[in-house]
């Protein structure tokens, strides 16, 4: 089962191994600064199993951009359709948010949620669960972004997927 704040998976972008709480303290340190918190999830799938990562992403402080992430590995059967792997990787970005402003008072204005999905006109496979996903995370109370202007899953997670 996926722990969010398990001190064992997070890495730095250069995939050193961090402690949660040393990323909270960068969180807090870009905010402070005048930066904005990025979360974004995605999935690959392999013959056996589905690595899901999950990327926070800090930028717009003086000290540019940088990223943490946690990658996953869980059992193909249970995602075997492509919704119920998109609505896992949105469920753990939100995870991720709501314990960001939940557990540790960051404001939820300075975390935006980037979701791998495209907008629902163009008609590509994960269209139709555009306006739902979206509807899901700004309920939340968080601000939303997908395809083409959701980096942070579709490149930093995803890169991490593989």
């Amino acid at each position: 089962m996926w722990d969010v704040s398990s001190n064992s998976k997070w890495h730095t972008g250069s995939g050193v191994p961090i402690q949660f709480r040393d990323i909270i303290d960068k969180l807090r340190m870009c905010i402070t600064n005048g930066g904005k918190v990025f979360v974004g999830s995605d999935s690959f799938i392999t013959k056996k199993q589905v690595n899901f990562a999950t990327a926070i992403c800090i930028h717009g402080d003086r000290a540019g951009g940088r990223y943490f992430f946690f990658k996953e590995k869980c059992p193909k059967t249970i995602y075997k359709t492509l919704i119920v792997r998109i609505t896992e990787e949105v469920r753990r970005s939100l995870d991720v948010a709501e314990i960001l402003r939940n557990d540790y008072g960051l404001d939820s204005e300075k975390i935006e949620l980037h979701i791998d999905v495209s907008p629902h006109y163009l008609k590509e496979a994960t269209s139709k669960f555009s306006e739902m996903l979206n509807g899901y995370v700004s309920g939340a109370g968080f601000a939303c972004k997908v395809k083409p202007y959701a980096w942070a899953s579709q490149t930093v997670a995803d890169r991490h997927s593989k």
